[in-house]
């Protein structure tokens, strides 16, 4: 590794040794602004772990407020205090807490969903969160405590002028947002929003032609479903402000506490709906967010700028009531579309030409570029780690628990120069230690629990960090070469996840010949070892229905003595329908799927039911 964080090289699953190519070296120094010989510059922050005294002397502003003589060898409180040290350099101190949010004694089980899947009597199209909440009581009488969510992340508005066609479709991938910190406008129950009661009619018309969009395929349609909400979304805004004085103070506070963050954002989203979805292709005047042309922009669409964040408002509202019902454990992607509002604001952090992505595997001989750009390493600290902060911070708000995905982001990402192929990728090393205490700080602010997905390629002492830091691990029974009961206490303990086939899918072999209907080649050789492992982890033979197996698998399940349990809303209901198959796109309909059983079926159903026993009752 060199002084930029770049991996000489890498040991890919086999154990074989991949040295950095010295082409993608300069690629990848080049895109961070800087040469071999450049010095690592001296970063404006230090991360302190409570308790560790102050290495030197300083006048110190308190996150508080408060303005303390600092001496050297004091200790400050948790929290972001800001120094001046006595040669006139100005730091910004993060103290933290040495672990993330755990309760003694933690042990609870809930049900993993995809959001805009779900389906019931009321929804409009696609599932919303007043569905969400319904879920929750569903999840709480049943004995569940927690709902895994997708990520819900926002994307581009639609053009402002109809004449602008043809627009973008909204994008189906969770994980390919425009933004990370704040959420997707399709996802509200438009019955919730002030001013509703007024609009009955209107209302249940729109819902009931959503609704038939379901039917049949069950395949869902975005732009149908915003075709059909935004209108009355815009009508309800209208009468927003005379009719609802309350509501308007809270919303005004809303904006206030939002602060910058919020008004980049909605600024971005006014301005998607004048120059399309991609800041790239704005005029100039526009792509920075700091611009004089931008300011004045904001002043000239105020009340659009006010609009996208009345949204943000009924969202950050609506999931308030659905995490009240049951605790919401939100998905945090490892990046987010770079022509996107995040990108637009964290451009200066971020390294141009380059991809994260995975090295090459059995799975995928070529490697994987995921199209996301990555932080770089000393901008993001030069930035003192605002963006990372403001990231986990809303990830953690109306929120029980956090799942970070690629949790080993944390420590190194691979990186993938634009036009070479992730097979000339490299990895770059991150501040991990300061990483973790952000988080660890942020999660007991917000008392809640982090998972970290770390399936694939972890490299030694990863896990053990982790754990250090009480981030529960991921261990999923089609993938673990133990029985459950051996699994590790600091953990999150599942079947199955979103990008694998569920049990009723691969069991019946429905999910080949899915595979096949949309064109594709099944991976037989891996659907079989999962029937395999499926048969051991719940000792049934391979002639068992399905209904038996998905009971004695999650019984199996439940003798881990993990933290948390989970299993999906497919598996409850014996559902075949994966939410998606990873390396397509257009072959199948990725993350548009809709429950086969409806909210108003999951209590009764009987697969869910005797499943829900078996993990409520677990030693």
């Amino acid at each position: 590794m060199n002084t930029w964080g770049i991996d000489d090289g890498y040991r890919d699953i086999q154990g074989t040794w991949h040295a950095t190519d010295p082409e993608t070296r300069g690629a990848i120094l080049a895109s961070m602004g800087v040469g071999p010989r450049t010095p690592l510059p001296d970063p404006p922050v230090r991360v302190m772990r409570q308790g560790v005294p102050l290495p030197f002397a300083a006048e110190v502003t308190l996150e508080s407020g408060e303005s303390v003589a600092a001496s050297a060898g004091a200790r400050l409180p948790l929290g972001y205090h800001d120094a001046r040290l006595r040669d006139g350099r100005e730091l910004r101190l993060i103290v933290t807490p040495d672990a993330c949010h755990l309760p003694e004694g933690l042990r609870a089980w809930g049900i993993a969903t995809q959001v805009y899947s779900l389906r019931s009597a009321r929804s409009a199209g696609m599932g919303d969160l007043g569905d969400l909440a319904r879920l929750g009581t569903i999840t709480r009488s049943l004995g569940g405590k927690y709902l895994l969510l997708n990520p819900l992340g926002a994307t581009s508005p639609d053009w402002l002028d109809p004449e602008r066609q043809p627009r973008v479709p909204e994008e189906p991938s969770p994980y390919y947002s425009a933004s990370r910190l704040y959420r997707n406008p399709l996802y509200l129950e438009l019955e919730a929003v002030p001013g509703a009661d007024r609009h009955r009619e209107a209302i249940a018309l729109a819902g009931e032609q959503a609704r038939s969009l379901q039917r049949g395929d069950r395949i869902i349609d975005r732009d149908a479903v915003g075709a059909l909400k935004r209108p009355l979304l815009e009508l309800l805004w209208r009468e927003f402000s005379g009719d609802h004085p309350a509501d308007v103070q809270d919303f005004e506070r809303y904006l206030a506490e939002g602060g910058v963050w919020l008004q980049r954002f909605t600024t971005w989203c006014a301005l998607a709906e004048r120059h399309g979805p991609s800041w790239y292709d704005w005029p100039s005047e526009f792509r920075r967010h700091d611009s004089d042309a931008v300011r004045a922009f904001g002043l000239e669409a105020r009340e659009r700028v006010r609009f996208h964040g009345w949204l943000q408002w009924l969202i950050d509202r609506q999931l308030a009531s659905a995490n009240s019902a049951c605790g919401l454990m939100h998905d945090l992607p490892i990046g987010f579309n770079s022509g996107g509002a995040d990108g637009w604001v964290f451009k200066d952090f971020l390294a141009p030409g380059m991809s994260v992505g995975a090295p090459p595997d059995a799975l995928a001989p070529g490697g994987q570029d995921w199209g996301l750009p990555p932080f770089i390493p000393h901008r993001l600290q030069e930035a003192r780690y605002e963006p990372f902060i403001a990231t986990i911070r809303q990830g953690l708000r109306h929120a029980w628990g956090l799942r970070i995905d690629h949790v080993m982001g944390l420590f190194r990402l691979f990186w993938c120069p634009h036009g070479r192929g992730a097979r000339f990728g490299a990895y770059v090393r991150y501040p991990a230690q300061d990483l973790l205490g952000i988080l660890a700080l942020e999660s007991q602010r917000a008392g809640a629990v982090v998972v970290g997905e770390d399936l694939g390629t972890v490299e030694n002492g990863v896990r053990e960090a982790l754990a250090r830091h009480n981030v529960l691990s991921y261990r999923l029974g089609v993938f673990e070469s133990i029985r459950p009961e051996r699994y590790p206490k600091l953990a999150m303990a599942a079947l199955t996840t979103h990008d694998l086939a569920t049990v009723a899918g691969v069991w019946t072999g429905q999910d080949e010949r899915d595979q096949e209907a949309f064109g594709l080649v099944p991976h037989a050789e891996g659907a079989e070892e999962m029937r395999e492992r499926l048969a051991q982890v719940g000792r049934v033979k391979r002639e068992a229905p399905v209904e038996e197996v998905l009971v004695k698998v999650h019984a199996a399940l439940a003798e881990a003595p993990s933290a948390l349990l989970c299993a999906t809303y497919e598996d409850l209901t014996a559902s075949t329908d994966r939410p998606n198959l990873p390396g397509t796109t257009r072959e199948r309909p990725n993350w548009s799927i809709a429950q086969a059983t409806p909210l108003e079926e999951l209590e009764a159903h009987p697969v869910a039911s005797r499943v829900a026993r078996a993990l409520a009752t677990a030693p």
